[in-house]
């Protein structure tokens, strides 16, 4: 994916007809996202991201709240369908950008990293088995393991909203000075905080930030992310 915007929304569709319209509204400054855990099968999954990618529309695949056990639908939902954009376990990176890289694809693919409540620690054991350890590492060592395998961005997930600002701060300068361009913090952002969250992340460094907006653009009535909505995201200005 050829990330030619500062700011990418990463957001939710109801359907194929949805995401279209979130598409002619937002171009190539969104990202909307199939979650496999939402689906019986892989093959759903793979048709979802298919129909999506026939109207035009850039896709991420996610995990689903960030389920562990959906690491390798994720991957094999990936290699079939060749997304613009993957989410992923900090353990499986490695082995969804190799399997991306075997078909000659260059999606950009994250790690979730998961913030400790202490500013500079985080968990990077956010695998099915490995979550079971909540030992900390720094924010450095997390990085600097990305940047050995190549993964492009980290996912830091549950900021809460602007609830955890001071570790959004030192895990994103961590992954700058690590090499990595790309980072994504997500829960619990709106149109209200999205703006001091972005500036925090581009503040310490990251070229490209890619938030995460789900369940907050949704209407409840229709199940459709409002297209207003994602027009306010837009004419919001970080410089």
């Amino acid at each position: 994916m050829n990330l030619q915007h500062k700011v990418i929304f990463n957001v939710l569709a109801k359907d194929a007809e949805n995401a279209k319209e979130l598409t002619d509204v937002a171009g190539q400054r969104v990202l909307v996202g199939v979650m496999v855990k939402d689906f019986p099968t892989e093959e759903a999954a793979i048709q979802q991201v298919q129909s999506f990618q026939e109207n035009g529309v850039l896709v991420s695949v996610g995990l689903g709240a960030a389920d562990p056990a959906m690491w390798k639908k994720v991957a094999n939902v990936s290699a079939v369908t060749k997304p613009d954009h993957i989410n992923q376990i900090f353990p499986a990176a490695g082995y969804t950008l190799g399997r991306m890289e075997q078909l000659a694809e260059e999606p950009v693919v994250n790690a979730v990293i998961e913030p400790t409540g202490a500013v500079g620690k985080v968990y990077i054991s956010t695998g099915p088995i490995s979550s079971a350890n909540r030992e900390a590492v720094s924010c450095e060592m997390a990085a600097n393991m990305l940047a050995e395998i190549g993964v492009h961005s980290v996912k830091f997930y549950p900021i809460e909203g602007e609830k955890r600002l001071d570790e959004v701060a030192a895990m994103a300068r961590a992954a700058t000075k690590a090499g990595l361009k790309i980072f994504e913090p997500t829960g619990g952002i709106t149109v209200e905080n999205v703006h001091s969250i972005v500036k925090t992340c581009l503040d310490n460094g990251a070229e490209t930030v890619i938030p995460h907006l789900y369940t907050s653009l949704i209407d409840k009535e229709t199940g459709k992310t409002e297209v207003s909505k994602i027009q306010q995201l837009l004419v919001m200005q970080w410089d």
